[in-house]
């Protein structure tokens, strides 16, 4: 199916670029969201027509989501999640968490506006990109930890997926892992 797009759609076109589609992309998705109108003479004439109005629209959205973007820019949030010893997070950090975390520190982000192919599932520093318009996106950080302090340590460049990273040096002797077996001792057969 033809259509006329009405945004910019990423890896598709630019606004009142006609592209070939997948009828069930463009009915299920283009064409309810507004985004896409059939490429029909009718069309192309009612798009010719608002064309000025949809770009000054166009424009609004894209300098309001650059002021948003100036502010979020490069900046880092922490998320506090239970794990493991190595690392492994219990749960996940997914779209719709970040989108929240985002929302509490006053900026208004939709979990579909959260690029993220899987859900995050370790703790450490990762960088989450997010598109605010199909024209500006920004990466911010993510840094994953147990707790407040273990996320000033992994701010610092420590790596706490190890009981003597977490636990420091003082930890119990007798739980290191190397002192249940002994290389030495004699087979008893």
């Amino acid at each position: 199916m033809e259509v006329i797009l009405l945004e910019r759609i990423s890896r598709l076109g630019q606004m009142g670029d006609i592209v070939k589609v997948k009828d069930g992309f463009a009915r299920n998705f283009l064409l309810p969201q507004g985004k896409a109108l059939r490429a029909n003479d009718a069309n192309k004439k009612r798009f010719e027509g608002q064309r000025a109005q949809l770009e000054a629209r166009n424009l609004e959205r894209r300098s309001e989501a650059q002021a948003i973007a100036d502010r979020l820019d490069g900046r880092s949030f922490i998320v506090v999640r239970s794990a493991g010893e190595t690392g492994q997070l219990y749960g996940s950090v997914s779209t719709r968490d970040i989108a929240e975390i985002l929302t509490a520190e006053g900026f208004l982000v939709s979990r579909n506006q959260v690029e993220l192919n899987h859900p995050i599932k370790a703790i450490g520093l990762t960088n989450v990109a997010i598109a605010l318009h199909p024209e500006v996106e920004v990466t911010l950080t993510l840094n994953i930890a147990r707790s407040a302090e273990e996320a000033e340590r992994q701010a610092r460049g420590e790596t706490l997926t190890s009981a003597e990273a977490i636990y420091g040096e003082d930890i119990n002797e007798n739980a290191r892992p190397d002192s249940f077996f002994d290389p030495n001792a004699e087979e008893n057969a």
